[in-house]
């Protein structure tokens, strides 16, 4: 019998980029970056901000509406807290879906401070309506509240304190256009080099308490990490508790084993993404294949295979999008040859 999937798929899958669960506590306090410079990777937009975040401080004002987007797992929310306090500011945290009604928008913006930063994660998730009222917000610092009801209801136009707007958003094309023209400053996040993730698993080992751990390794974890951090800091938590009960991660065998144990190669690829990868060589005869069919072979959701498997193997150059569907790529012949030695 075929499993259809649902998000459940993603939050079990190792390599995943959304956050878990397990993924919470330790990055929050121990793990995330405190400030610009201690920030590994994004050079250039980490520059970019430094210019910004230094005038305003000399202008002794809030920097202007950042608006951060990406692929999950980047630093987006990371980000938005050094913002904060690289300003001095406080950080107001909330999201798209928790934000449902007008009040709920209103209530936010009139509690915020002069100088404060308001966070709005997954941005693209923001009903319209409440898109609106930031549309005033941003721009003149003011909102139009509705007294009464009726023939009888009043418009009042309400100031606000300055504040900076900080949104993320894993769907760039999802935001309208007059949301999007209000930003100050629109900033891309790209998946790391694996060299950034080398200096993030060392990081990442030394807060852990994991001693002796050598360049070897990190460069082990940061090849499996699909350039993106939140994996990172995930493989070397679930190392460190090999560690705990035994397992000398400083020997490279030792390290690779457990790898192969959790399922996961030496490109970061996991049963899901050779699932798919088989269905299109094997299956298929490396012929152009529908997002459809494939979902229907694979037994999986297509936003699933669209969004959570397609991104990283497009990026190893092993699949190909075409107007006549996913093919695989010359690439792929190199792994089926490592796979069959």
């Amino acid at each position: 019998m075929t499993i259809r999937s649902s998000k459940k798929t993603t939050e079990t899958r190792l390599v995943s980029p959304d956050t878990r669960d397990e993924d919470r506590e330790e990055n929050t306090n121990i793990l995330r970056p405190k400030r610009l410079d201690e920030y590994v990777g994004q050079s250039h937009l980490r520059q970019y901000l430094g210019v910004t975040i230094e005038s305003a401080r000399i202008r002794s004002a809030p920097i202007e509406h950042v608006l951060l987007y990406g692929p999950p797992g980047l630093g987006k929310t990371t980000l938005a807290h050094i913002i904060a306090r690289e300003m001095d500011a406080h950080l107001r945290q909330t999201s798209g879906p928790a934000l449902e009604k007008p009040a709920d928008l209103v209530s936010v913006l009139t509690s915020l401070q002069t100088g404060d930063v308001l966070f709005i994660d997954e941005m693209h998730r923001l009903k319209p309506h409440l898109e609106e009222i930031l549309y005033s917000a941003m721009e003149d610092r003011c909102i139009d509240i509705m007294i009464g009801s009726g023939a009888g209801a009043t418009s009042i136009r309400m100031d606000l304190s300055p504040f900076t707007l900080v949104g993320a958003t894993t769907k760039l094309s999802r935001l309208s256009n007059p949301l999007r023209d209000r930003f100050g400053h629109i900033l891309k996040l790209d998946l790391y080099e694996t060299k950034d993730l080398e200096r993030i698993v060392e990081r990442t080992f030394r807060l852990l308490g994991c001693d002796g751990v050598g360049a070897d390794i990190h460069q082990l974890v940061a090849s499996r990490s699909r350039g993106t951090p939140r994996i990172t800091n995930r493989y070397a938590k679930i190392l460190r508790d090999y560690a705990t009960v035994g397992s000398d991660i400083r020997d490279a065998r030792v390290v690779s084993d457990i790898f192969e144990k959790i399922g996961i190669d030496e490109r970061g690829l996991d049963v899901l993404d050779r699932k798919f990868l088989a269905a299109l060589s094997r299956h298929f005869g490396g012929r152009a294949v529908g997002l459809s069919t494939l979902a229907a072979h694979t037994g999986e959701e297509e936003w699933t295979l669209e969004d959570v498997v397609e991104p990283y193997l497009l990026k190893l150059a092993l699949i190909e999008r075409t107007p006549r569907g996913r093919r695989i790529t010359h690439a792929w012949e190199q792994v089926v040859r490592e796979y069959s030695e």
